[in-house]
């Protein structure tokens, strides 16, 4: 991490303490030495004060950002609220790190970075699936040119889910920004735009499966891009055995990846960001690259993953505000996605 001593901690505030707030966000605010956390948003129960004594909760997002001390604000709040909180935010000053997907619309993108611009303020998004183990597996292996050219290429996230979920803006077609492919969604597109930029043209199928659902709880985006590049990304809520989620065909050789990240299950069994074992897969979860030899004949080796760390996009945030650094996911990424989830 590149701290300099005289850089001064940016103090933060989480606008909720649920999922998000306990297991993507504070420990990592909390371990990250560039980042001071300071307060959270607490309109009922009062949970985070168990895990971080010293916060400070506040009962509306109103109170939390009219605290002079707060730099940056993490909207990790339900998708159809996202807008206008970090649109709250930055007019009060401060600078937003945004959860997945940032808006719910391409407008509301750019009237966020927009409204950031005038303000002098970042607007960042929280696509943190960037940094699992397995998807840098995928990355790596791309980005060596060891398939030659790609030709088809296919990201999953499924679950098996039958029943609906107790989060109610997830399962309410009225609100914007519900169904699978605004959840899980969000993060497989991110990590497709991120590896191989915008599609010439986009092909999208939904279907809704558990009974009493009134959202989408499968989709399929099929990109298209030049030279024969086919990318599709899907999921699904209904999947009991998973395939691959990451499979690649190129011109000289195929890589099959399974799920493997483990740093949320780690962050649920209480592992800490800056623990020696976080971010490492477990023995056995390589994936599987075939590859041709100058005589053609196939063979497969095994490909371990190095280790992810979602205190990486904390790192890139810290870098941005403090130094002005470029943040590695970008307003134009994020336009597309929306374009490609809200678009009809």
């Amino acid at each position: 991490m590149n701290l300099t001593a005289d850089s001064r901690p940016i103090v933060a505030g989480l606008l909720a303490y649920g999922m998000s707030g306990k297991l993507f966000h504070a420990p990592f605010l909390a371990q990250h030495p560039g980042f001071a956390l300071r307060a959270v948003v607490e309109r009922s129960q009062k949970r985070m004060a168990a895990d971080y004594p010293a916060i400070i909760s506040y009962g509306s997002a109103d109170e939390l950002l009219a605290d002079p001390a707060i730099e940056l604000v993490v909207v990790n709040t339900p998708n159809d609220t996202h807008f206008d909180l970090a649109r709250q935010a930055l007019l009060a000053g401060k600078h937003v790190l945004i959860e997945k997907p940032v808006a719910t619309s391409a407008e509301e993108v750019r009237a966020l970075f927009a409204l950031g611009r005038q303000q002098g303020r970042q607007v960042l998004a929280y696509q943190n699936r960037r940094w699992d183990t397995d998807f840098g597996a995928v990355r790596w292996v791309v980005e060596s040119g060891q398939l030659g050219a790609l030709n088809e290429v296919h990201f999953r996230f499924d679950r098996y889910r039958p029943v609906l979920s107790p989060k109610v803006f997830k399962e309410d077609a009225a609100r914007p920004g519900a169904g699978l492919h605004f959840d899980l969604g969000a993060h497989v597109l991110d990590q497709a735009l991120s590896l191989f930029g915008r599609p010439e043209a986009v092909e999208k199928s939904f279907a809704t499966h558990r009974p009493g659902s009134q959202v989408t709880d499968f989709f399929t985006f099929h990109l298209r891009y030049p030279h024969g590049l086919h990318v599709w990304v899907a999921g699904n809520m209904l999947v009991a055995d998973p395939g691959p989620a990451y499979v690649l065909n190129g011109s000289l050789g195929s890589y099959r990846k399974d799920r493997t990240d483990p740093q949320e299950a780690q962050l649920l069994a209480g592992t800490k960001p800056l623990d020696a074992a976080y971010g490492h897969e477990p023995s056995g979860q390589a994936g599987h690259l075939t590859l041709a030899g100058p005589d053609g004949a196939l063979a497969t080796t095994p490909d371990a993953a190095a280790p992810g760390n979602y205190l990486e996009l904390f790192e890139a945030a810290y870098q941005a505000i403090r130094h002005g650094q470029p943040y590695p996911i970008s307003e134009e990424q994020l336009v597309w996605q929306l374009e490609i989830l809200a678009g009809s």
